[in-house]
């Protein structure tokens, strides 16, 4: 069985990560969705709230987890057994970044990372474009997967 970490903080609620799941369901047997927090910052959504409207975004799909940790990603995939850790790419510049972080993540703990660009006309939608235009107060429901509900927007 392959199985996958799909690390981030905000990441779940965009349409862009939402189909990098959709995708990442195609390559592997089983996805934990890991809904990282920092002990040193607070997030705009709280922790259990973000693990709650993803695991009721994703109920019906047996073959995700969603799960929250804190710390470096390389060790809770380790802990729980990945095979690989997916990570979402939007341009150029996030392929150079996280083919730099792929490499480190590799050496340190052997894991293979599995880059995936979304769809293009959602890649540009990312966790913090939309942090960022609710943060000045406009409407980002069509930003957000269909069916994703949560009490914070």
């Amino acid at each position: 069985m392959k199985k996958a970490i799909f690390p981030g903080s905000f990441d779940p609620f965009t349409i862009g990560h939402a189909d990098i799941v959709k995708r990442g369901l195609l390559l592997f047997d089983h996805i934990v969705i890991a809904v990282g927090y920092n002990t040193q910052k607070n997030s705009w959504i709280p922790t259990a709230e973000r693990v709650r409207a993803v695991k009721e975004f994703y109920k019906e799909e047996s073959r995700v987890s969603v799960e929250e940790y804190c710390g470096l990603t390389i060790d809770f995939a380790k802990k729980k057994e990945a095979d690989f850790i997916l990570r979402s790419i939007r341009s150029v510049k996030d392929y150079e970044y996280e083919l730099d972080i792929a490499d480190i993540n590799r050496k340190l703990s052997g894991i293979e990372t599995v880059l995936l660009l979304a769809s293009p006309e959602i890649a540009s939608i990312s966790s913090s474009v939309v942090r960022e235009l609710a943060g000045f107060g406009h409407e980002i429901h069509s930003l957000i997967p269909q069916g994703l509900q949560y009490n914070n927007i």
